[in-house]
């Protein structure tokens, strides 16, 4: 007689479906009482670090225009100096990293 060794054992079947009628029989919170304390949690992160501290400074940052001799590479999107200019296609400047 022929063993078809792909059939799942009976052993295992039944644990498989003692398990799954566990998972349904089992008290599992309501998808929105899960929600709402995601919410209710995310409401009282505001301004705290992950040392517990609160942070009430601003963030001042100079932002340098492009200088003339510069370029922005199509590819990677960095400011790089004309000297790194690999190729131009229809208009764009690609650097040498992005093209080499």
């Amino acid at each position: 007689m022929a063993t078809d060794y792909d059939e799942v054992r009976s052993d295992v079947r039944e644990s498989q479906d003692n398990s799954l009628q566990a998972l349904h029989s089992a008290n599992a919170p309501d998808a929105r009482s899960v929600v709402r304390e995601l919410d209710e949690a995310d409401g009282l992160d505001d301004g705290a670090v992950p040392g517990g501290e609160f942070v009430a400074e601003e963030l001042v940052v100079q932002v340098i225009p492009q200088a003339v001799d510069e370029f922005t590479c199509y590819s990677c999107f960095l400011v790089r100096h004309r000297s790194q200019i690999a190729k131009e296609k229809n208009g764009h400047a690609f650097c040498v990293d992005c093209e080499g």
